[in-house]
Parts: C-alpha cells; structure tokens; sequence
C-alpha cells in the first residue's frame, strides 16, 4: 500500500455478481473515474470505476442507519419503475 492517506473504500473483495445497467451524469462518471484512479493508487490494483459502484452502493448503504433501523429481516417491495428518462429523486447531488 502506498503511504497515502486510506481511502474509505479500502480493497476490493471477490464477490459473485449480476449485471446492473445505470444511467448517471457525466460529472458524476468523472468523480468516479477519478475516485477509481485514486483507489488503484492506494491499493496498487487497476481498478475502474464499473467495479468500485457495487462496493460503494454497498458500503452506502451498510453506513444508512435508517436503512439498518427499519430492520434487515423485511422483504423489500419492488419499486415502481420512473419513466424513461425521469428521475424521481431528482439529481444526485453532485457538482456541475
């Protein structure tokens, strides 16, 4: 490991996956892809971005206390699908 500063996404773990296909604003592909270049660094592993998303949704979601709250053993209900193109939550906050 470098003598940098850990980031908070340490390394990755070999997990099984599915594929999952996102649409996100370029700004936000910018800061992963940055994010992605600081984390091969760190760790000395090339990593891009496509793989650092499922392990940072994870750890969102691990460190959402309410998430953790409402209890892990309820079933999830299917979420309606937004339109195409729409964006129910609104923008996903980061710089333009």
């Amino acid at each position: 490991m470098s003598a940098m500063r850990k980031l908070r996404l340490g390394p990755l773990p070999k997990t099984e996956s599915i594929r999952l296909t996102f649409a996100c604003p370029a700004t936000l592909k910018a800061d992963l892809d940055r994010y992605a270049a600081m984390h091969a660094q760190t760790y000395g592993d090339a990593v891009d971005a496509t793989t650092l998303i499922p392990h940072m949704l994870e750890a969102f979601i691990a460190g959402d206390r309410g998430f953790r709250r409402h209890g892990k053993n309820e079933k999830a209900t299917p979420a309606q699908a937004p339109a195409a193109g729409a964006h129910p939550e609104g923008d996903y906050g980061g710089s333009k």
